[in-house]
């Protein structure tokens, strides 16, 4: 909690919109009585959701009606040109205009950003704007942070150093990590190996690092299989390959949790030994719930984005608001953009140096 802020809030993006939207801003207001909510979508379809069990909100929200939803297989291009009416453009128009700190929503990926970069526009300095989740681990912090995690496919030697910049700024308001530490996925951890650009972007975060005031270290190389371990507190990558092994992971989380379920229903003595064991199930449930840390910020704007897994719960799609306004009140869009100042001149020349060798994998 903290001062007053306005959150701007797609109400029908999403697989469970508006009702996992309405819910879920509830859940969060209960425990935060300082934000107010602009809800942009249909009128109609949103107000039969305010029931008692949403009371909590009473005087803290507007309803903007808007006729036109994106729908969740719009095209990005078609988006844009013809989603001006919708209530995806109309929530980040808010934040445009300076009517709310920030927006949320749980729709469309792709029309999303590219309704976010044609509204908010580009923060100086930035060509490649990324999307920044935080990822479980078994470290000390108990997360990490990846991105791109899909915005853009592409992504050079210079793009993943600011990647870089902008993700250990978040890394210290959501991690409260004062120096953290920044690591680049590549398909092993020698340096010999990876693609052009992805060595050149090690070269370059390796010769920022080496200045006392760079604010982060560079661990070098990570690959995907020590992402949960902690190792590092920032992970750069493209956003094919992090939505790749974001995805993986979404896979592998759910194979396992429906196979530990089925184990443990077997048989009478397999759910005898889960009432033993229920602690540390519910403790391991909680802590890889990706409830509980929904929503991937969009870093690189001139502007505060926050995208909700499309399928979220009321649960997750507050953990999404929530963390929309954790950011807010941090400024954080301010800060990357004081901090991108200042290492734009550094990344520029570390980037006009020679290139690694490239070598066979």
């Amino acid at each position: 909690m903290g001062h007053e802020i306005t959150l701007s809030i797609d109400a029908m993006g999403g697989d469970n919109a508006p009702a996992s939207v309405i819910n879920g801003i509830a859940a969060l207001a209960r425990v935060d009585p300082d934000i107010r909510f602009l809800l942009h979508g249909r009128a109609e379809e949103i107000e039969p959701h305010f029931t008692k069990r949403t009371r909590v909100l009473e005087g803290r929200y507007e309803i903007r009606h808007t006729d036109d939803v994106i729908e969740m297989d719009a095209k990005p291009a078609v988006a844009v040109r013809r989603g001006r009416a919708s209530s995806l453009w109309r929530a980040l128009e808010s934040v445009r205009d300076g009517e709310a700190s920030a927006m949320v929503s749980a729709g469309n990926t792709g029309a999303m950003m590219a309704m976010a970069l044609f509204c908010l526009r580009r923060a100086n300095g930035v060509d490649r704007p990324a999307i920044a989740a935080l990822w479980p681990t078994r470290g000390q912090r108990e997360h990490c942070i990846v991105l791109d995690m899909g915005a853009d496919v592409r992504a050079d030697a210079a793009d993943l150093a600011k990647y870089a910049v902008m993700g250990t700024e978040y890394a210290r308001i959501a991690l409260g990590a004062d120096r953290p530490r920044v690591a680049v996925l590549n398909v092993g951890v020698e340096e010999t190996k990876g693609r052009p650009e992805v060595k050149e972007a090690a070269e370059i975060l390796r010769e920022m690092a080496k200045r006392d005031d760079s604010g982060f270290e560079f661990t070098g190389f990570i690959e995907a299989n020590a992402i949960p371990t902690g190792a590092a507190d920032v992970i750069v990558t493209d956003g094919f390959t992090g939505n790749v092994a974001l995805k993986s992971a979404e896979g592998i989380a759910q194979f396992i949790s429906g196979h530990l379920r089925g184990a443990f229903e077997h048989d009478w003595t397999s759910r005898l030994a889960a009432l033993f064991a229920i602690g540390s199930l519910r403790r391991l449930k909680r802590r890889i719930d990706p409830r509980r840390v929904n929503g991937g910020v969009f870093l690189g704007l001139d502007g505060l984005a926050v995208k909700s897994h499309g399928s979220a719960d009321a649960t997750g799609f507050s953990a999404a608001v929530e963390l929309a306004a954790t950011m807010s009140r941090a400024d954080v869009i301010n800060r990357i953009a004081g901090q991108l100042e200042f290492s734009l001149d550094s990344i520029k020349a570390a980037s006009d140096s020679p290139a690694p060798a490239e070598d066979d994998q």
